[in-house]
């Protein structure tokens, strides 16, 4: 983002944020997937963004970890810090969220989910909403991608995406997402 554009839409995302710790989670995706993300850029972070907006969403409304409704800001970065291609999303999470009855329910010191049960829903909802994608014929392979060159090469593939350990990061809350919404602008 240029400066000005930049600066505005920190001061914007500050506004809009309430009194009250935050979290800050990273949501990535198996390398593997690259060539595919590469292919369809528009279509694979929407789903990246969808895929982890719902995981929050769903594990938070769950009793055993809050019982309420979060907000989330989220933001896509597509390259790492050393410059190579890495899409990944950032989320900055209020420490709480609300009830049914609209109360405001604080979550624990720690994040409210573990990171595991987070990582594991986050590559369950990725991948069924990819398959589904790939189903409708929306998502394009090209022969450069040679294996995924056959049906048995896709199955083959997504199985492997399955086994692998998706990776989500957590920090521990902090007292405002200022830090967090300057690094993500």
């Amino acid at each position: 983002m240029p400066g000005n554009e930049r600066e505005q839409w920190v001061l914007k995302q500050q506004a809009n944020m309430l009194n009250e710790k935050y979290f800050h989670l990273v949501f990535t995706v198996p390398d593997k997937l690259n060539p595919v993300a590469l292919r369809n850029q528009r279509l694979f972070y929407s789903l990246l963004f969808k895929a982890a907006s719902e995981t929050l969403q769903e594990l938070a409304l769950d009793k055993k970890y809050l019982g309420a409704q979060i907000g989330i800001t989220a933001v896509l970065h597509t390259w790492g810090q050393t410059l190579s291609f890495h899409p990944h999303i950032h989320c900055i999470i209020p420490a709480g969220g609300l009830s049914p009855n609209n109360q405001w329910i604080k979550s624990k010191k720690n994040f409210f989910i573990p990171v595991r049960v987070i990582a594991n829903k986050f590559r369950g909802e990725f991948l069924a909403f990819f398959k589904k994608e790939v189903s409708a014929s929306n998502i394009k392979f090209y022969a450069d991608i040679n294996y995924l060159n056959s049906d048995k090469n896709y199955q083959d593939f997504v199985d492997a995406l399955y086994t692998k350990n998706w990776v989500v990061f957590c920090e521990k809350t902090f007292k405002d997402a200022s830090h967090v919404i300057n690094y993500l602008g």
